[in-house]
């Protein structure tokens, strides 16, 4: 059977849940994975009713649609971030301004995501970790080695107690490895894994289009976690060096022609998804395969629609037989 093809709700917050379904199912999707912002999933009252979870199932079986894992980024992020004004929209008024009022809260949020997750019946909660040393990312002026290790152990510090509550509920985190986060690119998300003990709570939602950019194969980061891809998101994106532009990309927002790199509704991009349902297969990965859309020069729906045929018409199962076996005499 092949896997089910979901649409990430968090780019389409500004909608209402129940338009959304309705949108997505008319798209051919089996479900949603809900962001937890908008009116698509609030964990701290999924934490605490069932009902509410029920409520939420029953409004996208009337789709037709499933829910397969709920996703946090925004809380998450808060969690080892500096916390200064840009994330100040994200949290209650009364933690706007104070970085360590939102890592708290951020932390309750996350833990109450585990809680949500056992409740709605799912096993996956996708999101970032932040990174308190991003600013750092280039050594200059110098970094002490200790900075950097410091970074690592307050990862373990803040996230294994959340780790502690996904073990308790049977739920796994499933980090997106991406820029701004501790574990942006293979060697930082191996240092994660180490950090805490390489405890199984703690695995990736792959996302190939953050890896391809920084021109980090991302069929080699699928085989180097072959037990820690929890989730999957598909979402491409395109290199457009042209010897002006560079990776970093000036400072320019999404959509400009002159940044180095973009993100681009799937198949119109640079990824080469072909490898990455192979690689899928080879480590036995059957969750679903979630659409991430993001194209800032294509109008989203027709990028939704386009994207859910294009994951169908690509995936398929790993062969049952080898195919030379029709030639063994003992068959």
């Amino acid at each position: 059977m092949a896997r089910a093809v979901t649409l990430f709700t968090g780019q389409w917050a500004d909608l209402k849940l129940a338009d959304l379904a309705k949108k997505a199912r008319s798209w051919g999707y089996d479900g949603l994975e809900l962001a937890c912002w908008g009116d698509h999933f609030d964990p701290f009252k999924g934490a605490e009713d069932r009902k509410y979870c029920d409520e939420k199932k029953a409004l996208l079986a009337e789709h037709g649609l499933k829910v397969f894992a709920i996703s946090n980024h925004l809380a998450g992020q808060l969690v080892l971030d500096p916390n200064d004004f840009r994330t100040d929209d994200w949290v209650p008024k009364d933690c706007r301004g104070k970085p360590e009022k939102k890592r708290e809260y951020g932390i309750r949020a996350m833990k109450a995501c585990a809680h949500a997750a056992k409740n709605l019946g799912v096993k996956v909660v996708c999101g970032f970790t932040g990174s308190p040393i991003w600013q750092y990312v280039y050594s200059f002026p110098p970094v002490p080695q200790k900075t950097i290790d410091d970074a690592f152990r307050m990862f373990a510090d803040k996230w294994n107690p959340i780790l502690d509550e996904y073990r308790k509920c049977g739920v796994v985190f499933a980090h997106e490895t991406h820029p701004t986060e501790l574990a942006f690119d293979l060697y930082s998300a191996q240092r994660c894994v180490e950090a805490i003990g390489g405890r199984k709570e703690f695995g990736f939602n792959f996302d190939p289009s953050h890896l391809y950019w920084q021109m980090v194969d991302p069929v080699q980061f699928i085989y180097a976690f072959p037990d820690r891809i929890y989730h999957t998101h598909m979402k491409d994106a395109a290199l457009q060096l042209d010897g002006r532009s560079g990776i970093l990309c000036s400072h320019l927002n999404f959509g400009d022609r002159r940044r180095g790199w973009d993100f681009r509704s799937l198949g119109r991009g640079g990824v080469k998804f072909e490898e990455i349902i192979r690689a899928l297969n080879h480590i036995g990965y059957k969750g679903p395969l979630s659409v991430e859309w993001e194209d800032s020069g294509m109008d989203r729906e027709r990028g939704a629609a386009e994207a859910c045929a294009f994951v169908r018409r690509l995936d398929f199962e790993p062969s049952a037989i080898a195919f030379d076996a029709a030639f063994d005499e003992r068959t």
